[in-house]
């Protein structure tokens, strides 16, 4: 009577643990066939390319390579000497448009004040030598304008808080207007780009809360889905040589989910982290939750 029982037992034994394990694999392949969550998450920021509006020698550096700096914090000056003697000689031709004007102006009252003892036609050419007068002193306040403006943009400044490249300008080398010379990270634009296969994205709503794990740091941070891309590139698909549709021949039995940017929001960074633009993160939604 023991044997048989013993015998049932054990088979009822072996179908719990085939049972469990049966359910236990199934869940492993809905998580990750199904689930919204990908190990390809990577950290962003936005990296504003510092160029200089002027050309000239780097007179001075006031920052150092990778360095924390503020919105308005100076980077380097451009050697100031030649757009001083700009704005000095603008200056100088102001004024003597000044003096011009003021000639012409004293000179065309004259003549009106005379009435009929000036002719007409001498009246019309004082009264043109001032309206030219007074276009010349505009066109040379516009140059001060310019001088000016030229000498305060031979201080380069940051437009954002945030941290210095790696390779900041040295002393004495020239640079040039409108090429990039150094960059900055803007610490205020920091998220996370995950790229989420296209069979996930049914569990993906912008606002659901995202639970972050970043590559060789324990922290666990939180976050928001912010927004889904909506367009991606055809790698599959090219233009031939007559413009039409160049496609690529695929197996239909083989078919690979395309990957899709969703773009998350980080809300609480805690003040240890170390945030890095590149760093990789796995990323997992969390369903039916708002942040």
């Amino acid at each position: 009577m023991k044997k048989p029982l013993l015998t049932l037992g054990r088979m009822v034994l072996t179908l719990l643990v085939v049972t469990l394990a049966t359910v236990l694999v199934w869940q492993m392949v809905l998580y990750y066939m199904f689930a919204p969550w990908t190990r390809d998450g990577h950290i962003r920021a936005d990296v504003i390319q510092i160029a200089p509006d002027v050309s000239g020698l780097v007179q001075e550096v006031s920052v150092r390579d990778n360095q924390v700096i503020k919105r308005g914090d100076v980077l380097f000056t451009i050697d100031q000497d030649r757009f001083r003697l700009a704005l000095r000689q603008a200056q100088a031709t102001l004024a003597e448009r000044k003096e011009t004007l003021a000639q012409a102006q004293r000179e065309a009252k004259r003549n009106r004040g005379l009435g009929n003892l000036v002719a007409q036609e001498q009246l019309e050419e004082s009264q043109s030598r001032e309206a030219r007068a007074q276009s010349a002193l505009a066109e040379a306040q516009v140059a001060v304008d310019a001088a000016q403006l030229n000498l305060d943009r031979s201080v380069l400044r940051s437009p954002v808080d945030g941290y210095l490249n790696d390779r900041a300008p040295r002393a004495h080398e020239f640079v040039s207007a409108g090429r990039p010379v150094l960059s900055v990270v803007d610490s205020n634009s920091y998220h996370v780009d995950g790229y989420f296969e296209e069979t996930k994205l049914s569990g993906i709503q912008v606002g659901q809360a995202v639970d972050i794990r970043v590559m060789g740091d324990n922290t666990r941070l939180r976050g928001h889905v912010q927004s889904i891309a909506a367009g991606i590139e055809d790698r599959d698909r090219s233009s031939g040589a007559n413009l039409l549709p160049n496609v690529n021949p695929a197996f239909s039995w083989v078919r690979l989910a395309q990957r899709i940017p969703v773009r998350i929001a980080f809300d609480q960074v805690p003040d240890n982290f170390r945030m890095i633009a590149g760093r990789t993160a796995t990323v997992s939604i969390i369903e039916g939750r708002a942040p």
